[in-house]
C-alpha cells in the first residue's frame, strides 16, 4: 500500500475541510468577536466537537472497522460484513436516539458542566437560559455523527477513504452559509444561526455517506434491535475506545470547563480560536493518518504480517513528524503574525489577537504528541485492545486535570491565566504518547527502525531553521496583515510560503531527506498513473 497517496487523499480533503473551517471561524470572530455570546457558542459546540472526535474519528472506528475487517476475512466476503454492521446499526440506532433525548432534556447540567457556569463571567439568568438554548440545538448533531461514523467505517474498511474524508466539509459549508446569509444585527443572533446549523450540517453528512454506501453496494436496512455475541464484543470495546482515543479531546473539554469557571469572558473563546488553529494540522496529518493506518494495519496483523505492520507504523511516524514538526515551529514562532492574518477584523480586536496568539503557542507544544497518538493507537486497535489506551488515557486527563489547577492561578498572576489550559492539554498530551510508546516496544509490537531513527532529528533542526526564517520574515509582511481580505491573504501566503521553502532546503541540507528519496516519490507516482 502507498501510504503517501491514501493519506494525500485522505488529508487532502480534510484540508480542504479545515480550510472551509479558518474561513467559518473568521466570519465569527468578525461577526461574534470574542465575548459572552461567542463563548456560549463554542460551549455548545463542544459537544458534538467531541462527538465528532470520539466517534466518526475514534471510538467507533477503532472497534468497528478491525471486527468488519474479520468478518469480510481474506476471502473478501462483504456479505458477512454487511450483516454485522446491519445488526450494529439495529442497536445502535434505540441507543442514540434514547441518549439523544435524554441530553435535550439535560442541556441545563450539561451546558453548566461544560462551561463551569461561567462563574467569573456572572451570567444573567437570560444569558445563561440563551447557552442552553444553543445547546439544545447541536445536541441533535451527536446522533447523526455517530450513525455516519458507522457508515464512514464501512467505507473505510473498503479502502474508499475519500467518501468518509469530504463528509466533515459539509459541516463547514452548512455553518459558513449561516454566518453569511443569516448573521443578525448582533452576536447573540448570529450565534443562534450558528447553533442550528450544525444539526443541518449533521444531517448533510449523514445524507452524503447513505448516498456512497448504496452507490458503493453497501447498504443497510433497518431490522429489529438484538444484542448477540458480535454486537456485545463491539460495544464493550466502544467504551475503552472512547476514552482512550479522545483522550485530548477531554482533556479540552475539562480545559473549557476550567476556563468558564475560573477566567474572564473571552478566555473560552481565545482557546477555541487557538485549537482550531492547531487543529489544522492534526486534522489533516493526524486524523488522515489514524484512517488509512487502522484498517490496513488490522489487515496485516490478521494475515500474520507483524513485520510488514511495524514497517508501516514507522513510515506513518516519520511522515508524521515531516509535515508536523514544520507547523508547529510555525505556530511557536508566528503564532501572532497567523492570528492577525486571519481573525483580526471586525469584532475581533488587536488584543484578542494577541490573546490568542500565546494560546496558539501554548498547544503548538503538544501538536506532535497529538498527531503521533493517531499513529500508535492503531498498534493497539488492530489487535482488539481497547482498554490499554483507555487506562493511560485516564493517567493523562489525571495530568491535564493537575497541570490546568497550577497553571491557571501560576499564569493569571501574569495575566496570562487562559494560556494554562493550552499548556496543561499540551503537556497531558505529550506523557500520553510516550505512555503509549512505551508499551508497544515493551510487547514487541513497535520499535523504531534505522530509517526512523536517523531522520527524526533531522527533521527537528529542519524545523528550528524555519522558526529562525519565520522569525526574519514576519517585520516584513506584519504591516500587511490587516485591513482587507487580499491583502491579509496575501500577506499569509508570503509567510507560509517562505516558511515552507527554507523547511524543505534545511531538509535536504541537514540530510533529512535526499534526491533520491525525491526520485522514489516520483517513480511510485509514475507507477500509479
Amino acid at each position: 500500500m502507498n501510504l503517501a497517496k491514501a493519506l494525500g487523499s485522505v488529508g487532502g480533503l480534510t484540508l480542504v475541510s479545515r480550510i472551509l473551517a479558518l474561513v467559518r471561524d473568521t466570519l465569527q470572530a468578525t461577526y461574534v468577536g470574542a465575548g459572552f455570546a461567542s463563548d456560549a457558542f463554542f460551549v455548545a459546540f463542544r459537544l458534538p466537537n467531541m462527538f465528532r472526535a470520539l466517534f466518526a474519528e475514534g471510538a467507533f472506528s477503532a472497534a468497528f472497522i478491525p471486527m468488519f475487517n474479520r468478518k469480510v476475512g481474506p476471502d473478501d466476503d462483504l456479505d458477512a460484513g454487511l450483516d454485522f454492521a446491519g445488526r450494529t446499526l439495529a442497536v445502535l440506532f434505540p441507543v442514540l436516539l434514547v441518549l439523544t433525548i435524554a441530553m435535550i432534556v439535560a442541556a441545563w447540567p450539561l451546558t453548566w458542566g461544560l462551561s463551569g457556569g461561567f462563574h467569573r463571567q456572572h451570567p444573567t439568568p437570560a444569558q445563561f437560559a440563551f447557552a442552553v438554548t444553543l445547546s439544545r440545538f447541536t445536541i441533535p448533531y451527536l446522533m447523526l455523527i455517530s450513525l455516519a461514523s458507522l457508515l464512514g467505517g464501512i467505507l473505510n474498511s473498503l479502502q474508499k477513504f475519500w467518501v468518509n474524508a469530504a463528509a466533515p466539509v459539509l459541516l463547514n459549508i452548512a455553518m459558513i452559509a449561516a454566518l453569511w446569509f443569516f448573521h443578525g444585527h448582533d452576536a447573540y443572533q448570529t450565534a443562534r444561526a450558528q447553533a442550528i446549523s450544525v444539526t443541518v450540517g449533521g444531517v448533510l453528512q449523514l445524507g452524503w455517506l447513505m448516498f456512497a454506501c448504496h452507490r458503493s453496494g453497501a447498504s443497510l436496512k433497518l431490522r429489529r434491535p438484538r444484542m448477540d455475541d458480535d454486537v456485545r464484543r463491539l460495544m464493550k470495546l466502544i467504551v475503552p475506545a472512547a476514552a482512550g482515543a479522545g483522550a485530548a479531546q477531554i482533556n479540552l473539554a475539562i480545559s473549557t470547563a476550567l476556563a468558564g469557571y475560573l477566567l474572564s469572558a473571552g478566555s473560552i473563546s481565545f482557546i477555541y480560536y487557538a485549537d482550531r488553529l492547531n487543529q489544522l494540522p492534526l486534522g489533516m496529518i493526524g486524523i488522515g493518518l489514524g484512517t488509512v493506518l487502522l484498517p490496513v494495519v488490522s489487515r496485516l496483523l490478521s494475515s500474520g504480517k507483524d513485520a510488514e505492520a511495524m514497517k508501516l507504523q514507522n513510515r506513518g511516524m516519520e511522515l508524521a513528524l515531516f509535515l508536523t514538526l514544520p507547523a508547529t515551529a510555525a505556530f511557536i514562532f508566528a503564532s501572532e503574525p497567523i492570528v492577525r492574518g486571519l481573525f483580526q477584523h471586525g469584532a475581533f480586536s488587536a488584543a484578542d489577537s494577541v490573546a490568542c496568539a500565546w494560546a496558539l503557542s501554548a498547544f503548538s507544544i503538544g501538536l506532535p504528541s497529538y498527531v503521533l497518538v493517531k499513529v500508535l493507537t492503531p498498534g493497539f486497535y488492530a489487535r482488539a485492545d481497547t482498554r490499554t489506551p483507555l487506562r493511560l488515557a485516564v493517567y493523562s486527563v489525571g495530568v491535564n486535570l493537575i497541570g490546568n489547577l497550577i497553571l491557571i492561578p501560576t499564569l493569571g498572576h501574569f495575566g496570562y491565566g487562559h494560556v494554562g489550559p493550552p499548556l496543561a492539554t499540551a503537556i497531558a498530551s505529550t506523557v500520553n504518547v510516550a505512555m503509549l510508546y512505551r508499551t508497544l516496544r515493551q510487547r514487541g509490537h513497535f520499535a523504531v527502525d534505522d530509517q526512523l531513527r536517523r531522520r527524526a532529528p533531522r527533521l527537528a533542526v529542519a524545523a528550528l531553521v524555519m522558526g529562525a526564517a519565520l522569525v526574519v520574515v514576519t517585520p516584513w509582511v506584519d504591516p500587511y496583515l490587516t485591513r482587507s481580505l487580499v491583502r491579509r491573504g496575501s500577506a499569509l501566503v508570503v509567510l507560509v510560503g517562505s516558511g515552507a521553502a527554507v523547511y524543505a532546503l534545511a531538509c535536504f541540507v541537514t540530510g533529512a531527506f535526499g534526491v533520491a528519496d525525491v526520485r522514489a516519490i516520483l517513480q511510485r507516482r509514475a507507477q500509479t498513473a
